[in-house]
C-alpha cells in the first residue's frame, strides 16, 4: 500500500474503568474498502467515532492525509458517517435529503442538481427523487442514506452496521451495490460490522478486533485461511480446534489423541504443544479407505454442503463438510482425511 489515507497510531480510550480501545494502530489506503470486524463491545464503534471526531482518544494520534485530526471538530473533517438508523429527514423528499449537505456547504443550484442526479442514478433511485421517505422500503432508505453521505465527496465514508436492518436476500444484493458504488466513487469506505460474512464479502482488508485490541489486519482470504490467533479462527467462520503435540520428524504433523494430522510447522519447535485450526470444508469425508475413523453423530443440510458432526474419540467431535449429493445418516462410519496445509497452527493463548 502507498502512503495511507488514514493513519491510526497507538490510540487508547477509556470510559471510566472500561477500556474501549487499547493501543490500536492501523492504516487505511486511499480508495480502500476496509472493515472493522468484531463482537459487540470490542471497541470497533468507538474507534469509528474517534475517526469521525465524535469521541477523542485519551492517547495516540489519528491522521488523515498526514494531517493530525486532534482538536478538529467533526464538521471540519473530510469524513462522513452513515449511521445504522440512516437518520433521514422525514419532512424532506429523497432529492432534498441527498441535497441537504450540499446546500449547507453553499453549493450552487446547478451543482446541487447535477450531483444529486448523479447519485440518484448511481444508487438506482432516479425514479424516486420526489418520493417521500416514509414511502420508501428499507433497502431504498439505505441507498438514500448512502447517497446523502457521499454527496459532499468526503475522502472517507464511515458506515456503522449499514446492513444490519435488512433481510438476508436484500443484504446480499446491497453488498454488491455497495462494492460497485465504492469502486465508482473511489472513496475510502470503513465499515463497522459484527457479521463475518459481510466483512469477508465487502472488504479489501479486515481488522479483527477483540476487547479493544486489534488481533489481525489482513485480506479476507488470509484472515480466513491463516488466522493469526485462536480468537480470529473461531470468530471468522467455523473451525475445528485440534489440540496436540508437534512432531517435526519427517513430514511434520500434529499428534492428536485420535491420530496424526499433517501440518505446516512454521516456527514451532519439535514437541511443542499447539492447536491446529481446520475449517470443516478442508476435511475430506469418505465411507472407507485411509484416514481417521469416526462415525456421524449428527448433521445439518446447508444446500451445497452438509455439515457433519463426526465423533473421532470419546471426547472429541469434529465438524466436516460433505459435498452436495453425498448422503450420510446418523451412525454412519466415515473416514476423515486432512490434506497438507489443511489447517493453521496456533500458539497457546495465555
Amino acid at each position: 500500500m502507498s502512503a495511507p489515507l488514514l493513519s491510526i497510531k497507538s490510540v487508547s480510550k477509556k470510559f471510566g474503568a472500561v477500556v474501549a480501545l487499547e493501543n490500536v494502530s492501523l492504516e487505511v489506503g486511499a480508495g480502500e474498502f476496509f472493515a472493522l470486524l468484531g463482537p459487540s463491545g470490542c471497541g470497533k464503534t468507538t474507534l469509528m467515532r474517534c475517526i469521525a471526531g465524535f469521541e477523542s482518544p485519551d492517547a495516540g494520534t489519528i491522521a488523515l492525509n498526514g494531517v493530525d485530526l486532534s482538536g478538529v471538530p467533526p464538521y471540519r473533517r473530510p469524513v462522513n458517517m452513515m449511521f445504522q438508523s440512516y437518520a433521514l429527514f422525514p419532512h424532506l423528499n429523497v432529492f432534498e435529503n441527498i441535497a441537504f449537505g450540499l446546500r449547507r456547504q453553499g453549493e450552487t443550484r446547478d451543482a446541487i442538481d447535477a450531483r444529486v442526479t448523479e447519485l440518484l442514478a448511481m444508487t438506482q433511485l432516479s425514479a424516486f427523487g420526489h418520493r417521500r421517505i416514509d414511502e420508501m422500503s428499507g433497502g431504498q432508505k439505505q441507498r438514500v442514506a448512502l447517497a446523502r453521505a457521499l454527496a459532499p465527496r468526503p475522502k472517507m465514508l464511515l458506515l456503522d452496521e449499514p446492513l444490519a436492518a435488512l433481510d438476508r436476500k436484500l443484504r446480499e444484493e446491497t453488498q454488491f451495490q455497495l462494492k460497485k458504488i465504492q469502486r465508482l466513487t473511489q472513496t475510502s469506505f470503513v465499515i463497522v460490522t459484527h457479521d463475518q460474512d459481510e466483512a469477508l464479502a465487502l472488504a479489501d482488508r479486515i481488522a479483527v478486533m477483540r476487547a479493544g485490541r486489534v488481533e489481525q489486519v489482513a485480506g479476507p482470504m488470509e484472515v480466513y485461511d491463516r488466522p493469526a490467533t485462536r480468537f480470529v479462527a473461531g470468530f471468522v467462520g467455523e473451525t475445528n480446534f485440534i489440540e496436540g503435540r508437534l512432531d517435526r520428524n519427517g513430514a511434520a504433523a500434529l499428534v492428536a489423541e485420535f491420530g496424526r494430522i499433517p501440518c505446516e510447522p512454521g516456527d514451532f519447535p519439535d514437541g511443542a504443544q499447539a492447536t491446529l485450526s481446520v475449517r470443516p470444508e478442508r476435511i475430506g469425508v469418505a465411507r472407507d479407505g485411509e484416514g481417521i475413523a469416526g462415525f456421524v453423530e449428527n448433521f445439518v443440510f446447508r444446500g451445497e454442503t452438509t455439515l457433519l458432526r463426526v465423533r473421532v474419540a470419546r471426547d472429541i467431535v469434529l465438524r466436516a463438510a460433505a459435498g452436495h449429493g453425498e448422503r450420510h445418516a446418523i451412525g454412519d462410519a466415515v473416514r476423515l482425511s486432512f490434506p497438507p496445509g489443511a489447517g493453521t497452527l496456533l500458539a497457546e493463548e495465555r
